[in-house]
């Protein structure tokens, strides 16, 4: 067993996992799993740079994660960061900051090594069950992008697209400053519009109906799935391999683009940092299974996290 630290910073959340990863019985002991939103990607499709105060949330939760790794007493740590820190001018600001606290260098992969941390993360429990056919296509629905891995054992094809939950909303949803409350007809439609373009770049490298067995990630995806269960609170054990329907997904995204904000913040299940973006997040899921021809969705707690503490052993 190895002791291993991963974090994942993507344009909406940052999250750490720690454990103990055994690569000869491909066991992954979870010890502690934690996520903060602090939209790190606030305005870079606008500006083109990460703004003062996204990058000083960010470094309040690597300060926090710092002590978390100290107290378990990780071996290593692996820092990755993805789509908003890929676009923005100012990265260095944001690398120094992440070098300072915790004393590793931020690795800004690219969309297609992201692509394949979250298919190797997401699949590793699923591949030896009778129950999920393959190949497997991995989506994982982020705040920026949206990484498409089709594959069985092993990657197969992969894309990343500029399509997510907060790059949608702040796209297609904002006008005068305020996010529309519900938005509007033409938004929506324009907002479809987009998504379709990024799923036909998706489809030049991912042959996306070939898929058998759809599995999703990402927090828009384990939103829908627990308002789709009807949980009274979060509960990752349930979210967890439930299956739902392209029924259940339409209605629930249906619901979410006629909602007001607090309506939405009333919903169980719901983050408050995902209040504003979970209607776009929702389309985008929605989207891609009109699109595959998937009758359901495989959702999965386990994603790039621990790709990337698989990595960290895989890698020596």
């Amino acid at each position: 067993m190895k002791r291993v630290a991963a974090i994942d910073c993507g344009t909406n959340s940052i999250r750490l996992l720690v454990a103990d990863v055994d690569p000869e019985t491909g066991e992954l002991k979870e010890l502690d799993r934690r996520m903060q939103i602090v939209r790190l990607g606030q305005g870079v499709d606008r500006t083109g740079r990460l703004a003062p105060e996204a990058l000083e949330r960010t470094f309040a939760a690597c300060r926090e994660y710092a002590a978390v790794i100290k107290g378990l007493e990780a071996e290593q740590v692996r820092f990755v960061a993805t789509s908003a820190s890929r676009d923005a001018e100012n990265r260095a600001d944001f690398v120094r900051g992440v070098v300072d606290i915790l004393g590793v260098e931020p690795e800004v992969i690219t969309g297609d090594q992201e692509a394949e941390f979250s298919f190797n993360g997401a699949t590793k429990e699923l591949a030896g069950r009778e129950d999920m056919a393959k190949p497997f296509l991995v989506v994982d629905i982020g705040g920026g992008s949206t990484e498409f891995v089709l594959g069985a054992e092993t990657v197969r094809a992969a894309r990343s697209v500029d399509v997510g939950c907060v790059r949608m909303t702040e796209r297609h949803l904002v006008h005068g400053g305020e996010i529309s409350d519900p938005p509007t007809p033409a938004q929506i439609t324009a907002m479809k519009a987009d998504i379709a373009a990024a799923l036909d770049r998706a489809e030049e490298a991912v042959p996306l109906g070939e898929a058998a067995t759809l599995v999703g990630l990402a927090g828009s995806v384990t939103t829908v799935a627990g308002i789709a269960l009807g949980l009274d609170h979060y509960a990752s054990e349930a979210i967890h391999h439930s299956r739902i329907s392209l029924a259940e997904v339409r209605e629930i995204t249906e619901h979410l683009l006629a909602s007001t904000h607090a309506e939405r913040a009333a919903i169980p299940v719901m983050h408050p940092g995902r209040v504003d973006v979970i209607a776009a997040g929702a389309l985008v899921l929605l989207s891609i299974m009109e699109r595959t021809g998937a009758e359901e969705v495989v959702v999965s707690e386990h994603d790039i996290l621990d790709g990337i503490a698989w990595s960290c052993v895989l890698a020596g």
